[in-house]
């Protein structure tokens, strides 16, 4: 299990499968926000607690990412269109967990600015990317 929360702590998520890597995306809104992102479904092994604000991209909006209101943090999107079996996808932004928990995760790079493809790996994982 992983767990993270905002700065402030008013809004906090739990992970029930930890993850086996992260993924860094250099879309213009993830390359903004510096988010590390690990998947799941909401309500299914995402837990989510704490009121939050939400916004949506008015380009491409199919998913809204979560913040909170008291402190800023970016700490989750929800994708607005359910799939085939009804589930929500999801991401937590890792970098609101412990670093220690998360330190040896491998980061897939993903190209959501021009490809919208996976990109090949550079070898880095997250403790390289808090320095």
């Amino acid at each position: 299990m992983l767990t993270g929360s905002c700065h402030c702590g008013q809004v906090r998520w739990t992970l029930e499968t930890r993850p086996t890597s992260v993924t860094a995306c250099n879309c213009t809104i993830c390359r903004r926000y510096g988010a590390l992102w690990a998947y799941g479904y909401v309500g299914q092994d995402i837990q989510t607690e704490g009121e939050t604000r939400t916004y949506q991209r008015s380009d491409s909006g199919d998913i809204r990412f979560h913040f909170c209101p008291e402190c800023g943090c970016v700490t989750h999107y929800v994708a607005c269109i359910a799939d085939e079996n009804g589930r929500n996808r999801t991401a937590v932004n890792v970098r609101m967990s412990d670093m220690g928990a998360i330190s040896e995760l491998p980061i897939r790079r993903f190209d959501g600015r021009d490809s919208f493809s996976a990109l090949s790996s550079d070898g880095r994982s997250v403790k390289d990317m808090w320095f």
